[in-house]
């Protein structure tokens, strides 16, 4: 199976693909679509659009994960991740690409076993779990593939 995870991000969006095989994780790819501050929302938001088209088209992944916004006090920026996201959905959809949402701690869980782990403990599992030898960068991309690999952890639970 393989499972593109996304961190989304207006700023920046982090994406990772792993494909699982007998139990056992491989990279294939990972990294971060970034648009600038300064560009207006609609053109950052069909950057985020086209990247991801291209991302889907050469790697084929047959599930895309993606984590759940949670924003405990700015509505400004939950509003403009969340069209981000919605783009994420839209494309997904458009590639008749199944989707499955993870909350941070369910991928927290999923990867330390405890939910309040700080993200250089993910960054660092991500690195461990996928035999890497340094914890990607930026956050947002150890961020992506934590979520994949939540999902991959999951997956057997699950319909998708």
């Amino acid at each position: 199976m393989i499972i593109l995870g996304i961190d989304p991000g207006i700023g920046r969006m982090g994406w990772g693909i792993i494909q699982i095989q007998n139990s056992k994780f491989k990279i294939q790819n990972y990294g971060c679509v970034e648009t600038k501050a300064g560009l207006p929302i609609e053109k950052r938001l069909k950057k985020i659009h086209g990247e991801l088209i291209e991302i889907i088209r050469k790697h084929k992944p047959e599930v895309l994960a993606i984590e759940e916004l949670f924003f405990g006090t700015n509505a400004k920026t939950a509003f403009v991740v969340g069209q981000a996201r919605g783009v994420v959905l839209l494309t997904a959809a458009e590639k008749n690409i199944p989707v499955v949402t993870y909350t941070p701690l369910q991928v927290k869980i999923a990867l330390t076993g405890y939910g309040r782990a700080e993200k250089a403990q993910i960054g660092q599992m991500v690195k461990v779990l996928l035999k890497l030898d340094t914890i990607p960068k930026p956050d947002d991309t150890a961020d992506a593939l934590a979520i994949a690999l939540a999902h991959a952890f999951s997956r057997k639970m699950r319909v998708v």
